[in-house]
């Protein structure tokens, strides 16, 4: 039997909306996958360690107030830091397109904006997650 894909969702900053993510940690969970959800107002530093901690396949990032452009590439850092370069990094939320080539270089490897079904996202991470 496969292992299931563990992924951690997390809100960096101080941003206090997580319905979406909460409600994506739900599809994500029903598409198989095992979710920890870190909860509101996490520092880079506290998302990595999780990953780290829970030996995470990947880490979801959702960010609705503008605040993606400093957060998403800290994570992505930070995630190569620590040896974790095979982990996946996903982001969502409220974030203009023409900052998505930027996020990418960064370290990103997908952004996903409002009204992106929710299939894609669980066909991308399934497709291009690593293989244990």
């Amino acid at each position: 039997m496969a292992k299931k894909i563990k992924m951690i969702m997390a809100k960096p900053g101080l941003d206090g909306h997580d319905r979406g993510a909460k409600l994506l940690a739900r599809i994500f969970a029903e598409a198989g996958m095992e979710v920890v959800y870190t909860g509101l107002r996490q520092t880079p530093e506290m998302i990595v360690a999780a990953a780290e901690q829970e030996d995470a396949d990947v880490v979801g990032l959702s960010s609705l107030s503008g605040v993606h452009n400093y957060f998403f590439p800290r994570v992505a850092d930070l995630l190569k830091q620590k040896g974790l370069k095979d982990v996946l990094l996903v982001g969502g939320g409220i974030i203009p397109t023409e900052d998505y080539d930027g996020l990418k270089k960064a370290g990103m490897s997908a952004i996903f904006g409002p009204g992106t079904p929710t299939t894609d996202i669980v066909s991308f991470i399934e497709n291009n997650v690593r293989k244990r």
